[in-house]
């Protein structure tokens, strides 16, 4: 399949990389590690990284501004979105071919070619492997971005996605000299607001008896923050894990538009089911979704608990 990829991207002059709306680490790492790989390779190409920005990255590069023109006989390659409607601009179908590069469980493909790898901890996995595998020349620029995505989204080499492939790609990317401290310092320094911010969630969050534990906030509650729905979202689901009677748990975040960011975590569990009824997905352990507003909490969670029934009972009869 890679060479596959490397003959369309060999094809075309465009080459123009999308990823997920309200992109993470891996997808940023993903899509700027592949645009910056590309540019060292194929200098005379046009390529370009296009969808949302995030701030927290900010210290990787930009994401590029480009017209619809650009769209015509280009190269799309969307990573690490496992379905269409989560894709940060519509505009990627506009391309002449489309290709498909992510980790996460399929939710109906897209595009004329998709490369998909549930064994991988991340999409920056699957393009520094791709990188090393077509032997393609590997940047300092490409390899802190492909870095970041891989610490990201194996939680710092904790999840059990990780494995042996996951330690030798991040080995392979030291290889390029790549700055750790700055690398770090970016992911995991935090303002002292924010450290105190997530005292006071700690002491917020409920939990049930069924072994869940949930985190709703609302619009204003984000607002008093200080913050953004997504830093509260997805930056603060985790004050919940790493609870010995907790086996699953959701932050739910209000945005001003009444929609609320829905982020599930479990540690046996299989959330993504519910996260995909919700038009959400990501992996069995961890996923996301959007929904239309704070009166379907409830029945997220009576969803949970179902899963987590689900779990006692497959437990009980082994």
């Amino acid at each position: 399949m890679y060479k596959l990829i490397l003959a369309k991207i060999q094809e075309f002059d465009t080459i123009i990389i999308h990823t997920h709306q309200k992109p993470d680490g891996d997808a940023i790492g993903a899509q700027l590690g592949l645009k910056y790989a590309l540019q060292a390779n194929f200098p005379k190409k046009a390529i370009y990284a296009v969808g949302e920005q995030n701030e927290r990255f900010g210290y990787l590069g930009s994401i590029d501004t480009i017209s619809d023109d650009a769209y015509k006989d280009a190269l799309v390659i969307v990573v690490d979105s496992g379905a269409k409607h989560l894709i940060s601009d519509e505009r990627y179908a506009l391309g002449s071919f489309v290709i498909k590069i992510d980790h996460h469980i399929p939710q109906g493909e897209y595009g004329n070619l998709a490369f998909v790898n549930q064994n991988f901890e991340s999409a920056s996995g699957i393009i520094a492997h791709f990188i090393k595998t077509t032997n393609l020349a590997l940047t300092k620029s490409a390899a802190e971005a492909l870095f970041t995505g891989i610490v990201t989204d194996s939680g710092r080499f904790r999840y059990t996605s990780v494995s042996s492939q996951t330690f030798e790609l991040a080995s392979y990317l030291m290889s390029a000299n790549i700055d750790l401290d700055k690398i770090y310092d970016n992911i995991y320094l935090e303002d002292l607001d924010m450290i105190k911010l997530r005292a006071r969630l700690t002491l917020k969050f409920k939990t049930l008896d069924n072994g869940i534990a949930y985190l709703v906030n609302t619009y204003e509650d984000v607002v008093s923050y200080n913050s953004n729905p997504f830093n509260i979202s997805r930056g603060m689901v985790n004050i919940m894990a790493g609870i010995s009677q907790i086996y699953i748990w959701a932050n739910f975040t209000e945005c001003e538009d009444g929609k609320v960011l829905v982020e599930l975590r479990s540690r046996g569990p299989n959330i993504n089911k519910i996260a995909t009824k919700y038009g959400g997905g990501g992996h069995l352990l961890a996923s996301g979704a959007t929904i239309e507003s704070l009166d379907l909490v409830d029945d997220v969670l009576r969803d949970l608990a179902k899963a987590m029934e689900e779990y006692n009972e497959q437990n009980r009869n082994i």
